[in-house]
């Protein structure tokens, strides 16, 4: 994907914590869908939420909208917005981006002890880069004051973040970069300290063949021991992307390498541990390859388990598009999965459903996974007032409600038909 593209995909996608913590309560299983917040697109209000959503203690929640708000790109686009939302959704504060600091931000926030938050941008910045600049990394301080921490310049330092942070406790940050890198324009794996001063920690294709893994797109978490883990979209023995484990003096470790048949290709999510060590995320092609199309499958949710000998074992736990018409659900994206303290895996796909409208592949589902593979799904989305096409994934309270975002739906006013999209809750 070129830099023009990523302009065009925001544009596109509005047209039509990583580490999930192991002591999250397990909801029950009678739920209740609220719509919390519909966004009404620019100039006062955000489109298309990306990214997570993360709440406070008080039951505040904020993000980000990939468009949408007063700053603007090129012949039409809009930058997005970060928001915060009270508990009962009423909007309460509001940051529009602007190109010279950033524009897109895709995947949502960080936020620290402090209350700081932080996050990326895949445009804006060095517009000597490219015309509407490679991507950022900003902070925002709890008083609201946004500051950028970096700005990236394709090679050899990386273009277009993606990726949702992680910080390390001396608040060091970790990332990625779709592209650009020293190899193939393939993406890096980066660290910033407080002060915004970058490290490249590792750049994809530099291995024959990039068996190492390009495009890693949805960021990277960390284990005690300071090791970074991830995924790549593409690359690998089979071109069907990788799990991938990067130490703490930069040495690659392909943990897994997909084949693009039952186990799954294209693996775009943020992955998330469990207290065994265990790995777990989705991929959005591969499993069933009856359906998806030239893609070949409709993904699949994997779980990756450290072996005595040093290798990872890759067990399928469930196939998407395993119910006529995808009503189970398909494509997952973005993730992170959430897992509680039962072992069930929450989640969400952007396609599948119920297929209405603008939905021709259906608007998607929130799913429950338990620990022996059923699926139970917790909502469908209509493409009405409920929402459309979720990209991320779920955050959870301490009584087990789940929140997520929707690119789509809402207000068909906005952006009609397809609407700007929703913030939204499931109480058990």
């Amino acid at each position: 994907m070129q830099p023009s593209s990523v302009a065009n995909l925001v544009s596109r996608i509005l047209l039509a914590f990583p580490l999930a913590s192991a002591f999250l309560p397990a909801p029950a299983h009678a739920q209740t869908f609220t719509v919390l917040h519909t966004f009404r697109g620019a100039p006062n209000d955000g489109e298309g939420p990306l990214g997570i959503v993360i709440r406070d203690s008080a039951g505040d929640l904020y993000g980000t909208t990939g468009s949408g708000g007063t700053g603007k790109f090129g012949s039409g686009g809009t930058c997005g917005t970060g928001f915060m939302l009270n508990k009962v959704g009423k909007e309460v504060a509001h940051l529009d981006f602007k190109l010279a600091q950033g524009c897109a931000p895709m995947a949502g926030l960080l936020r620290d002890a402090e209350g700081n938050f932080f996050g990326t941008t895949v445009l804006g910045g060095n517009t000597n880069c490219f015309e509407y600049g490679c991507g950022t990394v900003y902070k925002v301080s709890k008083t609201g004051k946004g500051v950028v921490l970096h700005k990236f310049t394709g090679s050899p330092d990386g273009e277009e973040p993606e990726a949702l942070l992680v910080e390390d406790s001396s608040g060091n940050l970790y990332g990625t970069t779709f592209l650009g890198g020293t190899f193939e324009n393939a993406g890096t794996v980066f660290e910033l300290d407080s002060e915004g001063n970058e490290t490249i920690l590792y750049n994809f294709c530099s291995e024959p063949n990039c068996a190492d893994g390009y495009s890693p797109y949805a960021g990277v978490i960390r284990d005690p021991a300071g090791n970074l883990y991830g995924a790549a979209a593409g690359g690998g023995g089979h071109n069907a992307g990788v799990v991938y484990e990067l130490d703490p003096n930069g040495k690659e470790t392909v943990l897994y390498s997909f084949t693009g048949l039952s186990d799954g290709s294209d693996p775009f999510s943020v992955l998330v541990f469990d207290p065994q060590g265990n790995l777990y995320g989705t991929t959005q092609h591969g499993g069933n390859l009856a359906c998806g199309g030239v893609d070949g499958g409709c993904g699949v949710v994997f779980e990756l388990s450290p072996q005595p000998d040093g290798s990872w074992k890759e067990t399928t736990l469930y196939t998407f598009c395993s119910l006529p018409n995808c009503t189970d659900g398909q494509d997952p994206l973005n993730g992170p999965l959430l897992r509680d303290t039962a072992g069930n895996l929450y989640g969400t796909t952007y396609f599948g459903g119920k297929t209405s409208g603008f939905c021709k592949s259906g608007c998607g589902v929130v799913f429950k996974l338990d620990t022996t593979g059923k699926e139970t799904i917790l909502h469908t989305f209509t493409g009405g007032s409920d929402g459309a096409n979720p990209w991320a994934g779920l955050t959870i309270d301490s009584k087990g409600n789940l929140y997520g975002t929707t690119v789509a739906g809402g207000d068909d006013s906005c952006f009609a038909p397809d609407g700007c999209g929703v913030v939204f809750q499931i109480t058990p």
